[in-house]
């Protein structure tokens, strides 16, 4: 059985979605602040972080940066805030998804049985090599030119998605299906895949132009990059 945490302050929002989620399968533990929620987060026995971005002591966006230090713990960031830098601002410091509130109980269950789903599968695929990268699928771990490759989960499954299917392009919305579980991708979130985009190409470094840009289209892995490279 998974183990949640919800960081969120309001008693209201709590007692309304966490009896739904232990009713749905998951064991469900609550705190109603930030440092709180920090240092239960820390502890490494939660398979998701439900994380408030509006939070007395420390906000949800601290709260998740300091995390990031030490996991790679899934983060699913609530907010009332839907302005773009907001929510960019979320995943810029690790968050994987966000849910604006208000939200239903069934639409938050949804979308974490989708998060776990994606990042604890039943079946593990073998390990995916692209180029200088190697992702190992059991470990959910990464590996450029040999050398270990920190990941957020999301981060991860966005680069396996690309590096299973090289040279092949995903257009946003197809990424948003694929890689966040969105039935219907709403034009707005076209940012959130551009978002996470930018920052793994920062941590694959000189070797950022693995992921290409395709005009109009959206992103693909060109595996010939490395090469190219290494012809210079």
């Amino acid at each position: 059985m998974h183990r949640l945490l919800m960081i969120e302050d309001e008693a209201r929002i709590r007692d309304f979605v966490v009896p739904y989620l232990r009713k749905a399968g998951f064991e469900v533990d609550q705190a109603d602040n930030g440092p709180e929620g920090l240092e239960m987060a820390q502890s490494g026995k939660y398979s998701l972080i439900l994380l408030d971005l509006m939070l007395p002591g420390l906000d949800g966006r601290e709260v998740c940066a300091r995390l990031r230090k030490t996991s790679a713990v899934p983060v699913l960031m609530l907010t009332a805030k839907s302005e773009e830098t907001d929510i960019v601002g979320g995943f810029e410091a690790g968050a994987d998804d966000y849910l604006t509130k208000p939200f239903s109980p069934r639409e938050l269950t949804v979308r974490v049985k989708a998060i776990i789903a994606r990042c604890y599968p039943e079946n593990k695929g073998a390990a995916v090599t692209a180029g200088p990268l190697a992702l190992d699928t059991d470990a959910q771990q990464a590996a450029l030119d040999g050398k270990p490759l920190s990941l957020t989960p999301k981060e991860f499954d966005l680069l396996l998605l690309m590096a299973r299917y090289p040279n092949k392009t995903f257009s946003r919305d197809r990424i948003l299906t694929d890689v966040w579980g969105y039935e219907n991708a709403a034009a707005g979130d076209a940012r959130t895949v551009d978002t996470h985009v930018k920052q793994l190409r920062e941590k694959l470094g000189e070797h950022r132009g693995l992921l290409a840009t395709v005009w109009g289209k959206g992103y693909k892995l060109d595996e010939n990059y490395h090469s190219s490279v290494a012809a210079d």
